[in-house]
Parts: structure tokens; sequence; C-alpha cells
């Protein structure tokens, strides 16, 4: 997707919101960011925290795989929460992301499952994207 693309999912209205959400991450934010995904620690890729996307703000994101990870805490687990966290979801979906989320508690406890569902995904999307559509 070029720069000029009709659809450009970039929202820079957010811009300052993401930068403060940076600053403020929450401790599994950074373990994850820290062991994980920072510096291309997964398989090369590189990964943006607290994105911009249409109007959200990603935990983190892979724009080559448009991949996006969510790490979940408490706050999500109301029903309201949970109705908003589906439509965020949906919206990204159908604008061509894959989206995969975490539980704060996951990440903390267990990084290596957490990195190993992650490594997985972006298997997934490779093998996708190297056979391309359908003739």
């Amino acid at each position: 997707m070029s720069r000029n693309s009709a659809f450009n999912y970039y929202n820079k209205d957010l811009r300052p919101n993401a930068r403060s959400l940076r600053k403020n991450m929450t401790k599994a934010e950074v373990c994850l960011w820290k062991y994980g995904l920072r510096k291309k620690q997964r398989m090369g890729y590189t990964f943006n925290r607290q994105r911009p996307v249409l109007n959200y703000i990603a935990d983190f994101m892979c724009k080559k795989l448009k991949l996006i990870i969510e790490v979940d805490g408490s706050s999500h687990d109301s029903p309201k929460a949970f109705e908003y966290d589906q439509r965020r979801q949906r919206h990204l979906e159908e604008a061509g992301f894959r989206v995969i989320r975490f539980r704060n508690k996951d990440v903390l406890t267990n990084m290596d499952a957490v990195l190993m569902a992650i490594d997985k995904v972006i298997l997934e999307l490779e093998d996708g994207a190297e056979s391309g559509p359908p003739p």
C-alpha cells in the first residue's frame, strides 16, 4: 500500500494520544515490547507500539504483516468493554488487519507461550502472503 493510496489507515489525529500511551505503557506491554517485539526480535519484523490505526490506537502493530497485537488487562472484562473490543476488532479486520489478543497475566507469567503464539501467527501470515490469491 503506497503512502498516497486511497485508503490510509494511519490516523494522525491520534498521535498525541499515542505518544502519551507510549510513555505510560502497562507493565505487561513493557515486558512484551522489551522481551519480544522491539528491535526486530520477532522473525525480523518491525513492530510499532501504541500505533494509531483507523479510529483506534493499537498496542502493537507490524505494518508489513498488517498484524495487531493487543494486551488486555482487567478493564476489558466488563460487558461494555468486551462489546467495544469486539466492534473495534471487527473494524480492524474489515480493514485487512489480523488482530490477536493476550491477557496481561499471560504476558507476565507465560511469556514463552505468548511469543510462540505470535510466531505461529507470523508464519501463517507469511504463508498467506507467499501463496497469494487463488487463480
